[in-house]
């Protein structure tokens, strides 16, 4: 491990300063995370629509879910009875409180909230030693959430994500700023002002030291969006964070919970396949290219079920349903589904084992 520290958030301690980034619909569960902690990072399940594969999820998809978190989690100690685990859970997901508070009572290391900023967070894990992480992008959203959660419960993050526009899924940006950053291109490497974004990463820093410096702690923080190799992650250490999360690269390994032929979807993008769409709640998101994206509002929505997961949709008004949408995705039908992934998702070739991408990673 060259020149890389562990990362210490507290009380908890990761031997590799890599967090493996949420990813729902059932692309990081038990196994991926349990993979990764087990090798001596931070493994994260994400709880978005995590009981996708519960008898009874069509008819109760909130009682399915929050069973299926406490189950993921078990077999992820399984896997890796010391590591660290825990989850990502989206602010948009409805009943996001109760989704919270299962994952804490479950036993969970750590929380990782993004898609929203979490106001509320602290309120739902007191009592319990769950560690919590907001996800940021500018540093106005990071003064904003570490403002109030000094002012109503006078404490600070545990750990903070810095999420940059190169990720997959979901982007904390508007087209407009993603446009602005050149993130929104064919081609990515080319046109990205990396520069300019590293020098709002610069600030996010600066407003996550004011708070250290009031509460006399350290408060470790990870870069994620478009970390792929050890190249980006000693690239990211030099700017002045703590850890890297990465999620993409972690779908083509064996240990990845989605279906091979979700993976295979990566290995066989090309650079141009790679496109931002709009989810079905207006927030830009980044997706591979294929037959359902390309039909996306061509044909009325036939909505024969709502699942009930993201809290501001409306199903009226909305061009396709996004839960069936990633289920069809993790159960293998990749031409009729949507498939987030990061801007980097084209330079996978091959299947490779979760050691071995950290060993990468981390130089070795």
């Amino acid at each position: 491990m060259k020149n890389l520290k562990p990362l210490v958030i507290g009380d908890l301690t990761a031997k590799i300063p890599v967090i493996q980034g949420g990813m729902g619909v059932g692309i990081s569960l038990h196994s991926l995370a349990g993979a990764v902690a087990k090798a001596g990072g931070i493994g994260l399940i994400s709880t978005a629509q995590i009981g996708f594969k519960e008898p009874d999820f069509r008819q109760k998809p909130l009682e399915a879910n929050l069973r299926a978190i406490g189950k993921e989690l078990r077999k992820a100690r399984e896997i890796a009875p010391d590591g660290v685990l825990g989850f990502n859970i989206m602010v948009a997901t409805h009943d996001y409180g109760l989704y919270v508070k299962e994952a804490v009572k479950a036993g969970a290391d750590i929380i990782v909230s993004g898609a929203g900023l979490p106001v509320d967070l602290p309120g739902m894990i007191e009592g319990f030693k769950t560690k919590i992480a907001p996800i940021v992008s500018t540093a106005k959203s990071a003064n904003v959430i570490c403002k109030l959660w000094d002012r109503k419960y006078k404490r600070v993050p545990d750990l903070v994500v810095i999420e940059g526009p190169l990720a997959g899924g979901h982007l904390g940006f508007s087209r407009e700023d993603l446009h602005r950053l050149g993130a929104d291109t064919a081609d990515v490497p080319a046109t990205y002002h990396r520069e300019e974004y590293e020098a709002e990463v610069g600030k996010i820093l600066d407003v996550i030291k004011g708070f250290e410096d009031k509460y006399g702690v350290k408060i470790p923080v990870a870069l994620a969006g478009g970390i792929y190799d050890h190249s980006d992650v000693m690239r990211a250490m030099e700017l002045g964070v703590d850890a890297v999360q990465v999620a993409t690269r972690f779908v083509t390994t064996e240990e990845c919970d989605a279906p091979l032929a979700y993976k295979q979807v990566y290995i066989n993008a090309k650079k141009e396949d790679i496109v931002i769409t709009k989810s079905p709640v207006g927030m830009p998101g980044r997706a591979i290219m294929n037959h359902f994206l390309e039909n996306v509002g061509k044909t009325p929505l036939k909505l024969d079920w709502c699942y009930q997961c993201l809290e501001h949709c409306d199903r009226k008004t909305i061009p396709y349903c996004i839960t069936k949408a990633l289920i069809d995705a993790a159960e293998g039908d990749t031409e009729n589904a949507l498939l987030f992934c990061g801007s980097n998702a084209y330079r996978a070739e091959k299947i490779e084992t979760v050691p071995e991408v950290i060993r990468e990673l981390c130089g070795e």
